[in-house]
């Protein structure tokens, strides 16, 4: 077939690429479609190398691939974007866009600002939006892409939701006992985030959950572990891994984990957001308000969990929070995830083969419920990935 299509998979970091590795394989069954792979120059490129490997697809240089025309490119970010030749669809690389940058410009949100969106002045064919209200912040903050918005939902929340059924499979598969409790750590990145409280945090709580028989797994930003190195994350935290605490190694898929958890304790990250479809209780560590967007539902989510303190017993905290715990007050923030429920993969496949100029395949677009995760008592340093899994 020499008029095969071809899509150029963009992928800046893990994180963006774990994003996308929930998109292009809508494309997968196609032999009408060629998918490629490129990843340019990023301050957080660390790991993206094996990241690419693991999935065994093509890779080009990036100096290669931006001399080259594709007919459709693919990108959570946006480093380099305006030197691609193809038509550009840009999807989020986390939750809702839930942070927000104060300076001498006032508030922006990162991933809705100019720079984010349109590279060296270059708009993307299409910018995928996850509920309609991220629309309503995309115009207060570049109106000019609002044209180009698409509000297609969100692959992660759809992903967790359709395994939600699977909870007990994952809680075998990590070799919880029944009737035993698992604690997930939720952590973003940065200067204002749980992992910098975990130093004077992390050990208390390991010994309190030790005590009292409750499993701990901690779920650290893939950027933490790009900017550090994952031996300096596992030496930090090595006397913690002893007293039992198992650290998600960042080649692996945290969601899993969060639909086993009993408790969440996290921060404004996305992962402590998508908790909230776990139905499970959350603590809040970290809720710094001069960074979190005030229209995202990381703020209203840090005015309904209870904070999270070491000046009080573990098991006393948890039990409050199990207690306060209302499932239909996080249900509504966990809807302002996306206006799309369960439609995410029908309405992004149909936006790629539109920019494709194809017709889309004659079944439904899938979306794939999450792998089972390795024990816990396994060595952290060695589990796998989704892709290779």
């Amino acid at each position: 077939m020499t008029d095969r299509k071809t899509v150029l998979v963009v992928v800046h970091t893990v994180v963006y690429g774990r994003r996308l590795l929930d998109i292009f394989p809508l494309l997968g069954g196609d032999f009408r479609v060629q998918v490629l792979f490129t990843a340019p120059p990023h301050a957080f490129r660390n790991g993206v190398e094996e990241f690419l490997r693991g999935l065994g697809g093509p890779v080009l240089p990036w100096h290669k691939a931006v001399r080259m025309r594709f007919d459709l490119a693919l990108a959570a970010g946006p480093r380099g974007m305006q030197e691609v030749r193809a038509p550009v669809i840009t999807v989020p690389h986390g939750a809702n866009f839930l942070k927000r940058m104060v300076g001498r410009a006032g508030s922006q949100v990162p991933g809705l600002r100019r720079d984010d969106l349109a590279p060296g002045g270059r708009l993307p064919a299409a910018v995928v939006l996850a509920h309609r209200a991220d629309a309503r912040e995309l115009a207060r903050t570049f109106s000019a892409a609002v044209p180009r918005a698409v509000v297609a939902g969100d692959p992660v929340r759809d992903r967790m939701v359709a395994s939600l059924p699977l909870r007990d499979r994952y809680r075998r598969a990590l070799g919880l006992a029944p009737g035993e409790r698992l604690l997930a750590l939720t952590t973003t990145w940065g200067p204002r985030s749980f992992f910098t409280r975990f130093e004077a945090l992390l050990p208390w709580l390991a010994a309190q959950a030790r005590s009292s028989g409750i499993r701990v797994a901690v779920l650290i930003h893939t950027n933490v572990w790009a900017g550090h190195g994952a031996w300096q994350v596992r030496a930090w935290l090595s006397r913690c891994r002893e007293a039992g605490v198992h650290l998600v190694p960042a080649t692996a898929d945290w969601r899993p984990y969060v639909l086993s958890a009993d408790w969440i304790v996290g921060d404004h990250g996305s992962a402590t957001l998508y908790g909230t479809l776990a139905g499970v209780p959350i603590l809040l560590a970290a809720t710094p308000q001069e960074e979190i967007n005030p229209h995202s539902p990381a703020a209203a989510l840090a005015r309904l969990a209870p904070a999270f303190t070491p000046s009080r017993p573990l098991t006393e905290q948890l039990a409050y929070a199990r207690e306060e715990y209302r499932l239909e007050e996080y249900a509504r923030i966990a809807a302002r995830i996306s206006s799309q429920p369960g439609r995410f993969s029908r309405n992004m496949r149909a936006l790629m083969y539109r920019h494709l100029g194809l017709g889309q395949p004659a079944y439904p677009a899938e979306t794939r419920r999450l792998p089972a995760p390795a024990p816990l008592d396994g060595e952290d340093a060695e589990e796998g990935t989704e892709a290779s899994a």
